[in-house]
Parts: structure tokens; sequence; C-alpha cells
């Protein structure tokens, strides 16, 4: 795969009666942060040296969407942080066709700040983090979604 400019990069939540994927291009800069906690393994054969290996995976993702009650994509968002519920989402580096990939997951969304700017649009801040779903475990997936 080529260089990718993040605007090349593309999100997908999953919503609607049937669920269905839907490109949500209501997104300004996107963080997605993945950490591994980690644990101490050093022995006295390490020569001095402290090792580590790292354990549970952690990810998350910080991005601003314009606040917009028509937009059905956000309205999903700021309807989970109000409702306690979760969303399906993908953030891919490409379109949703092979080969792009990213992180797939159900998310809580652990933030939804609003900045009213006088001068720009009213903007959401939003954070969201992979949560616990029966059926779905957050994966690193390649597109197509299904």
């Amino acid at each position: 795969m080529a260089i990718r400019l993040g605007l090349q990069c593309k999100a997908y939540i999953k919503r609607g009666t049937p669920a269905a994927w839907h490109e949500v291009g209501n997104l300004r800069n996107v963080t997605l942060s993945l950490e591994k906690g980690e644990a101490d393994i050093t022995t006295r054969a390490a020569n001095g040296w402290k090792l580590t290996v790292g354990t549970l995976k952690e990810g998350s993702v910080e991005t601003e969407m314009v606040w917009d009650g028509d937009d059905l994509n956000f309205v999903a968002i700021k309807d989970a942080y109000f409702n306690d519920t979760s969303v399906e989402m993908a953030f891919l580096d490409g379109p949703n066709v092979a080969p792009s990939q990213g992180l797939y997951a159900r998310f809580s969304v652990t933030n939804l700040s609003r900045d009213e700017n006088l001068e720009e649009a009213v903007l959401a801040k939003v954070t969201l983090k992979p949560t616990y779903d029966a059926t779905l475990a957050p994966t690193w997936a390649t597109a197509p979604l299904v």
C-alpha cells in the first residue's frame, strides 16, 4: 500500500434496520491511539537490562465532528453517549475495499464535549473506546467490512 494522507482514511458506522455500514464523513482530525500494557520480565540473565513484554492491547479514537442534528451518524454517536449504549464502528486507512485496514470494534462514547467558538461551527470533541460485546471482540480488520 502506498503512503496515505489523513483525508484518504475513512470511518464507518453500522446503523439502521437492517444494520448497514455508512461512511462517517462528518469528521475532522482523527487520532487512533493503540497501546499495550507492560509486564516486567527482567531476569538476572538480562545483563543489566530491564526486559518488558506487551500485555493487554488498548485503543481509543479521538476526533471532532460538526454538531449537526440532521447528520444520522452524529446522532447515533450522540445518542450512544446519552443513552449509555455503544456504536459499532471501523476506522480504516482507506475506503471499504481491500486492502484497507484498521480498528474495528463496538465502541463506548466516553467523551462528548462541545466547543462553541465565536467564528467557527459548533464542534463535538468525541472519544471512543472499545467496549464489551459478546459477539464482537476488537480486531484489526481488513476491508471489506461485512
